[in-house]
């Protein structure tokens, strides 16, 4: 029998659901799936969308312009099935992330240090021993980033928000912003799965799948951890990073060099493009 087409419109978050739907037996015989990458704007072609049996797609605004998901929408045939899916973003873990581009994970308080043209130990030791806690009002900035998600599951049937609330102070559930780990990710595969009317898989079958984002977890102050009582972000916690362990204190000598020696491309330069890491 040949198989259904089934149309992903998403950001980096797409890989790992359509992975974890492949998973369901049921899901994986009915439809062959293609995965158009939203944020690089990846034209989805009309040809596609006219025959498209099932549309799985992260909600656009209409200033995307042919990606917007009511343009695209209009494109499916009637007989297509359309789904909303998350768009999962936390900023809880680093309230001080800043998305400005120039540089990869910016940390808009680190950047006021680097502003400053100091050596770099100096740059660096300043940053880590900085009173975040004392400065800034970080239950704000928390508060904010979950009434900014409750908006953007609004546009969802799929439901993750309470989940979220319920065990981010107690398991990390982002590696960055936008990369949510397993239980998320599983938790939104089930959703989907179950709003498509498919049985579950059994958790075996997305434990046989791999760790979402798993090459990079980005670093959180301890200074936060702390404040928060996060047994997950202390000074001594080692986290992946592309390869190798490193501790928050070194990511950020990192950061400061790689800013210093002007170079934007901060995941390269992790990676081992640019210079040997110390």
């Amino acid at each position: 029998m040949d198989k259904q087409l089934c149309i992903v419109h998403a950001n980096c978050q797409g890989p790992p659901l359509l992975d974890r739907l492949r998973a369901c037996p049921q899901f994986d015989e009915q439809y062959e799936c293609v995965l158009y990458t939203n944020y690089v704007r990846e034209p989805v072609p009309d040809e596609l969308l006219a025959r498209c049996d099932l549309f799985l797609y992260q909600f656009l605004t209409p200033s995307w312009g042919d990606l917007a998901s009511k343009t695209l929408l209009s494109k499916l045939p009637d007989s297509a099935r359309s789904l909303c899916v998350p768009n999962m973003f936390f900023k809880g873990y680093w309230p001080l992330w800043s998305g400005a581009a120039g540089f990869d994970y910016r940390c808009s308080h680190l950047d006021e240090f680097l502003a400053m043209n100091l050596p770099p130990r100096e740059t660096v030791m300043l940053y880590l021993r900085s009173d975040i806690p004392r400065r800034f009002d970080l239950l704000d900035l928390v508060s904010k980033s979950i009434e900014q998600e409750r908006e953007r599951e609004s546009h969802t049937p799929i439901k993750y928000l309470e989940l979220l609330l319920a065990e981010y102070r107690d398991q990390r559930l982002f590696n960055t912003v936008n990369h949510p780990g397993r239980l998320l990710m599983d938790h939104v595969a089930s959703g989907v799965l179950e709003h498509l009317g498919f049985d579950h898989p059994g958790q075996a079958a997305f434990d046989a799948v791999d760790d979402p984002f798993a090459d990079f977890e980005q670093p959180i102050h301890p200074r936060i951890g702390d404040y928060f009582g996060w047994d997950f972000a202390t000074a001594e916690t080692e986290y992946q990073i592309y390869g190798r362990r490193m501790t928050h204190a070194r990511y950020v000598a990192n950061y400061v060099m790689c800013a210093q020696a002007g170079i934007p491309d901060f995941v390269g330069y992790l990676q081992g493009a640019y210079i040997e890491l110390f």
